[in-house]
C-alpha cells in the first residue's frame, strides 16, 4: 500500500514561492523610485544650488593694483569640515573702468592642479604652490609647472560699498564659481 501525498491548491490562492516572488517585485520598484527620482535630479539639475554671497570688506580697504588675501568662514560647510571651513580668495583691486566702476580681479585659493593653497608672493608677482612648484602670474594665468590651467576666477559684486564673493567651494572646469548670476 502506497500513500500518495497530494497537495492541491484553490485556483484563487497564491503559493507560498509566488507572493514573495512578485513581494520582491513590488519592494524593488518601490526602492527604484526612492532612489531613482533624487538620481534624475541630480542628472537632469532639478535642484537648483542656492547661490551665497560672502562679504569680504568695504571697498576702499583693497588698494590699487596689490593683491590680499582675504580669509573667511565658507557657508557651504559641513559640520565635519572643521578648520578646513576657512577658506579665503585673493583680492586685486584693478581700478576704475570707463563707467567709473571699480573692478576687481578675485582669485580661488586653490591650485589647479590638485587643490593645495598657493602663497601670493608681491616681491615677484606670482603665486606659487607648496605641492608641486606650481606657478602663477599675478593675473591668475599659469606660469610653469604641472597645473593644466590658470588659477580659478570666483564671481564677485559689490554691493553698498562692500566686495562680496560668490561662496566658494573647490572649483572644477565644469562649475568654476561663474554663473550668470552676478
Amino acid at each position: 500500500m502506497s500513500i500518495e501525498a497530494t497537495c492541491t491548491q484553490s485556483p484563487n490562492s497564491l503559493g507560498r514561492r509566488t507572493f514573495f516572488q512578485w513581494l520582491t517585485y513590488g519592494l524593488s520598484a518601490v526602492a527604484s523610485v526612492v532612489l531613482g527620482g533624487p538620481l534624475f535630479g541630480y542628472f537632469l539639475g532639478a535642484r537648483p544650488r542656492a547661490v551665497h554671497w560672502v562679504p569680504l570688506d568695504d571697498v576702499d580697504k583693497f588698494p590699487l593694483n596689490e593683491t590680499r588675501l582675504k580669509s573667511f568662514d565658507n557657508p557651504l560647510r559641513q559640520p565635519w569640515d572643521g578648520i578646513t571651513a576657512l577658506t579665503g580668495v585673493y583680492v586685486r583691486n584693478l581700478g576704475v573702468d570707463e563707467q567709473g566702476i571699480v573692478q576687481f580681479l578675485v582669485l580661488a585659493v586653490n591650485c589647479a592642479h590638485l587643490g593645495c593653497p598657493v602663497s601670493w608672493f608681491p616681491q615677484s608677482g606670482l603665486f606659487m604652490c607648496p605641492c608641486h612648484g606650481g606657478v602663477y602670474h599675478v593675473n591668475g594665468d599659469r606660469a610653469s609647472g604641472p597645473p593644466p590651467r590658470g588659477l580659478f576666477h570666483c564671481v564677485w559684486r559689490v554691493r553698498q560699498g562692500r566686495l562680496e564673493v560668490q561662496a566658494p567651494h573647490y572649483p572644477t572646469l565644469q562649475d568654476t564659481l561663474v554663473s550668470g548670476e552676478v
